[in-house]
């Protein structure tokens, strides 16, 4: 099995970002996009892969992938970019007769391709499996009708959509794909739809099996798009420092790379400082990258996600509670309290096991973290908080939704302006 990275896009929506390097080049969490697509496809042990590029992607893409993972690269020009089923007919003569995945460069997936890759299996009629994805509005994406465990109908971008599973950015192929593409008309923009190209398989008589896609995919179209891209990432980073760390604050999970340095410093994890970088009398909020041989100082830096907004299917709820201190302990800064606590509104109640909530003093105001972790995925919520209160502490993450908060080792449910001792 053979892989097709598609890396000749212009990345419009990006810029002025993508006016001095492609879309792929850019980095989340210190890394390049593309070698996110790289790993995943190597992971899942396909290490020849073609890149299909455009005349002003072609050289920074392959510097940026030259020797990675040790996979064999061969680029592909598609000038111009014309749609993903153009991208397949170009790429034919690397494709051949064999099977591939076709990834897009600019998505992310939190478990990688295996899934796909395990479930597309020729012997038994499977000649071509789709990445699906459940998403509140799937008006501007491919959108998937399945029935018996098969895919019966793709539309493109539809204004009434007949599902909420959106196509991701994997497929799986057999040969007969080319077939399918081969005549294949324009859409509307004059762009060969690979949409158009599934449904002529479906048509005649070909399996496309789905996949629900297994924890967090992400689309980074656009700029607001790359930053939680990066919060996503970072989610998953585990404490490892080897840099310096000098009369310097690390809470939670932060990784300091060789050669940094973090001088008089607070760093709040999830964060990530890069190779060489210097940190000196600097506060890091969490879901922050600091890029390689930068220099902060002086200076704050946080990641602040929008309020009210529903994210990769999950609600941003309010907690509110108040957490008395233990007999001889004081609110300080890096204080931590496990907790069990439950969000809710008038529509659901979502409870959150094992949760940590990290303290952080900074004059007359503080910082509250709360990391939530059910084994598969971890979100933090920040905020500023008010202190004053001489043996608790009121959290507020968002305005104007009823909650309630169950702390660990606490007997009844509490309410805001209640205080109970944490075990």
């Amino acid at each position: 099995m053979k892989g097709l990275i598609l890396a000749a896009g212009l990345g419009t929506r990006l810029r002025p970002i993508t006016s001095l390097r492609p879309k792929p080049t850019i980095a989340v969490a210190n890394k390049p996009l593309i070698h996110y697509a790289v790993d995943n496809l190597v992971d899942a042990g396909i290490d020849h892969i073609g890149v299909v590029v455009g005349p002003s992607t072609v050289t920074p893409i392959k510097e940026t992938l030259e020797g990675y993972r040790g996979a064999r690269f061969e680029y592909i020009m598609q000038d111009p970019p014309m749609g993903l089923a153009h991208a397949v007919k170009v790429a034919q003569p690397f494709l051949g007769s064999d099977p591939f995945v076709m990834y897009l460069s600019d998505n992310l997936f939190e478990h990688g391709v295996q899934d796909f890759v395990r479930r597309f299996d020729p012997a038994s009629g499977v000649n071509a499996v789709l990445a699906l994805v459940e998403v509140p509005d799937p008006r501007q994406l491919g959108v998937a009708v399945v029935q018996d465990g098969r895919i019966e109908r793709l539309v493109e971008k539809p204004a009434v959509p007949p599902s909420n599973l959106a196509v991701a950015g994997v497929y799986v192929f057999d040969a007969s794909v080319h077939d399918a593409i081969e005549g294949l008309p324009p859409g509307a923009k004059g762009e060969y739809q690979i949409t158009d190209a599934i449904q002529r398989m479906i048509d005649a008589g070909k399996t496309v099996a789905p996949v629900i896609v297994p924890g967090w995919w992400k689309d980074t179209g656009k700029a607001e798009d790359i930053l939680d891209a990066n919060r996503l990432v970072l989610g998953r980073l585990r404490r490892r420092v080897v840099g310096t760390v000098e009369d310097s604050e690390l809470v939670g999970e932060v990784v300091v790379e060789e050669g940094a340095v973090v001088r008089g410093s607070t760093v709040f994890g999830p964060a990530l400082v890069g190779r060489d970088a210097v940190l000196e009398r600097a506060f890091i909020g969490p879901f922050t990258t600091i890029g390689e041989d930068v220099t902060v100082r002086d200076a704050e830096l946080e990641y602040i996600a929008p309020k009210g907004v529903e994210e990769n299917g999950a609600i941003q709820f309010e907690i509110r509670a108040a957490v008395k201190l233990k007999e001889g302990e004081s609110l300080r800064s890096g204080y931590s309290a496990n907790a069990d606590i439950v969000l809710q509104r008038r529509d659901s109640v979502v409870t959150v096991p094992e949760s940590v909530v990290t303290f952080n003093n900074k004059g007359d105001s503080a910082f509250v973290f709360v990391r939530e972790g059910d084994g598969k995925e971890v979100n933090w919520k920040k905020t500023h908080i008010r202190t004053g209160l001489s043996d608790g502490i009121n959290l507020e993450v968002l305005e104007g939704l009823d909650t309630t908060a169950v702390l660990k080792g606490a007997k009844k449910e509490i309410s805001s302006g209640m205080q109970v001792r944490v075990n």
